[in-house]
Order: C-alpha cells, then sequence, then structure tokens
C-alpha cells in the first residue's frame, strides 16, 4: 500500500512493571561484589550517613561494608538477593556517595527509571587555569547555569573536583553529557540551554513528534574575534643555490688587505694607542654635553602685555549720588512721594464738598 507505516509510540505515563521475587525464584548462582575508594574528606559525612545505606541496600538484599582504615566502601549479594542488576545500583550508590553526593540524591539510583553517569573532565583541558575557568562557567554566577541545566533535564548534577556527576532518568543524562564536553571544548552553556528550552517547547506538541526539529533549532556560529598576532622577525627563505657559502676572511687576510700585517710590533701598539684615545675623547665630548644640558637656560614665554581698560563707557557719579538720596528719604513699605502728593489733594477735595 501507499499509506505510510504509523511508528509504534510509548504511552505517556507507562513505566516498566517491577522485578519481583517471582521473576527469579532460584536467585543467582554466584556471588559479586564491588568496592571502590574515598576521599579522606568524605569519611565524617559517610560514617555519619553508613546506617542509612545499610537499611536502602537491606532491603534489595545487598550486604554494604565500610572500611575507614583502608578507605574503601564494598557492595556484595547475598543468598537472598533475587535481582541480578541490584548490584549494579548498589555500586554507582557508592560510587556517588565518594564523589560528594549527597545520601538523599544518590538512594534515588535504586529506582528503575534512575541511571547515572560520572563524566571525567580533569584530561579534557591540558592548562589548569583554563580547565577551573570553564568549570566555573558550568556552574555560572551564583549557580543559575548549573540550576537552569538541572530544571531542563530533570537531572541532579554535582561538579566536584575533575568529575561531574549525574542523576537522573536517560534521556536527560545524555544532554548533561554533550553539555559537559561542550563547555570543556570551549563552547558556552548557554547555547545548549537555549537549545534544550526550545526542544522542551516542541516536545509539548504531538503533531511535531514525527517532523524534524532542525528548522526551529538556532545555529550558533563560531567567531574569531581575536586575529592572529604576527611575529615580530619573519623568516623568510631564501633562494635555493647548490654552491656553498664563500668562506669568511680570517684575522690575517683582513690584516693583509689593509697593510696592518707588515707593521712592526711597535707601530701596531701605538696604532692601538691612538684608536683607544680617540675612542675616550669622543666619550668625554659626550659626557661633558650631557653635564652642560642642566645648565642651558629654558626658553621663556613671551610676555603678554595687559590690555588697556575701556574708556567707552563713562560712569555718571552724579547721577548714581542722586538714586542713593532718593533710596534714603524713601521708608521701608512707604509709597512714593507723588502718590501721597495725590492722596492728600483728593482728600482735600472731598472735604470741602462736605
Amino acid at each position: 500500500t501507499g499509506d505510510e507505516p504509523e511508528l509504534l509510540t510509548v504511552p505517556d505515563g507507562w513505566k516498566e512493571p517491577p522485578f519481583t521475587r517471582e521473576d527469579n525464584p532460584k536467585g543467582l548462582l554466584e556471588e559479586s561484589s564491588f568496592a571502590t575508594l574515598f576521599p579522606k574528606y568524605r569519611e565524617a559525612y559517610l560514617k555519619e550517613c553508613w546506617p542509612l545505606v545499610q537499611k536502602a541496600l537491606s532491603e534489595h538484599y545487598v550486604n554494604a561494608t565500610l572500611d575507614l582504615i583502608e578507605g574503601s566502601m564494598t557492595v556484595t549479594t547475598t543468598k537472598k538477593t533475587f535481582d541480578p542488576y541490584a548490584i549494579i545500583r548498589a555500586r554507582d550508590l557508592i560510587k556517588l556517595l565518594a564523589r560528594s553526593v549527597p545520601f538523599e540524591q544518590a538512594v534515588r539510583i535504586l529506582q528503575d527509571d534512575i541511571a547515572c553517569d560520572i563524566i571525567k573532565i580533569g584530561s579534557l583541558v591540558r592548562k589548569r587555569d583554563t580547565f577551573i575557568k570553564r568549570r566555573g562557567r558550568l556552574l555560572g554566577p551564583k549557580g543559575s547555569t548549573l540550576k537552569a541545566l538541572e530544571l531542563l533535564t530533570n537531572c541532579y548534577i554535582m561538579v566536584q573536583g575533575n568529575t561531574v556527576s549525574a542523576l537522573g532518568p536517560f534521556s536527560g543524562l545524555k544532554e548533561v553529557r554533550k553539555v559537559v564536553l561542550d563547555t570543556m571544548k570551549n563552547i558556552h552553556p548557554i547555547y545548549n540551554i537555549k537549545t534544550l528550552m526550545i526542544k522542551r517547547e516542541l516536545s509539548k506538541d504531538p503533531e511535531l513528534r514525527s517532523q524534524s526539529w532542525e528548522r526551529f533549532l538556532p545555529k550558533f556560529k563560531r567567531k574569531n574575534l581575536k586575529k592572529r598576532k604576527e611575529p615580530k622577525k619573519k623568516n623568510t627563505k631564501k633562494e635555493y643555490t647548490p654552491f656553498p657559502p664563500p668562506q669568511p676572511e680570517s684575522q690575517i687576510d683582513k690584516e693583509l688587505a689593509s697593510g696592518e700585517y707588515f707593521l712592526k710590533e711597535r707601530q701596531k701598539k701605538r696604532k692601538q694607542v691612538q684608536e683607544i684615545k680617540a675612542k675616550q675623547a669622543d666619550a668625554v665630548k659626550k659626557r661633558q654635553e650631557e653635564r652642560n644640558k642642566a645648565f642651558i637656560p629654558p626658553k621663556e614665554k613671551p610676555v603678554v602685555k595687559a590690555k588697556k581698560a575701556s574708556t567707552e563707557k563713562k560712569i555718571d557719579i552724579e547721577a548714581i549720588k542722586e538714586k542713593v538720596k532718593n533710596a534714603k528719604k524713601k521708608k521701608l513699605g512707604a509709597l512714593p512721594v507723588e502718590e501721597v502728593k495725590l492722596k492728600m489733594a483728593a482728600d482735600e477735595k472731598k472735604k470741602k464738598k462736605k
């Protein structure tokens, strides 16, 4: 038929049924064990939480022992253990505990839908300073980049020393590993976080499940802002010649060419003394010039003549005196003289009318 076959999809919320004793009633044939070392600074914490570890593993019939003298943790299966994968989960649990993951998070590895990934980043960068800078970039300011990555991948991430421990679903772990390795290759994690955000939005649309998401995802190009510095001394290759270079002249050849070879010893010494004296005289002359520089007066700036005061506006002193006299006669808040006279005249008129 011309119709395309429909792809089988897992329904949302589907979980694989848990592994029970009925699935493996006879148990395991051999005893398996795993051991891992832990650093000295983890000793106090492990000693404190070890009873909880034993309790969690006893539910899966796995024994756990802590050796503080050797600094190691060991997990072993028992005759009652029926789940063959339980020992692998127990091994991952002690690995996470050794890598500074807190017990509350590490114990989640015993669940069926949770896995872990320990990414080694110590050997990916050569210089120590560059490694610390890129590892810090993975954390972000106040751990914001790491928090964003945890929310997008549904994983718990712990950056510790030369490793990154991640704990969560398989799909999330795959993304975490990619982001961590890209960050160590000098690709900023913000680019991958942007891509993950777009993917999360696209996954909500059921129509886009069977389509390619390439057109929606951003494409980041690498920019080389700094140009390569050119060396000061450039080595230019000379043209190849089959003939060897001419033999350099010896001291005797030079003396023969200048005629010094035929001079007597006394004459040679006299010439050498003259050359030394000439050099000394030049040195004394230069030294004297340097000393005399301190006694040379600096060039004086030309004197700028002061401009004469402009006599265009003549001040009328008499007019100013008049103004001062009038101001003294006036009382504060009193009316001008003319207005007082007019008022008095008006009052007299009123009296005559009466």
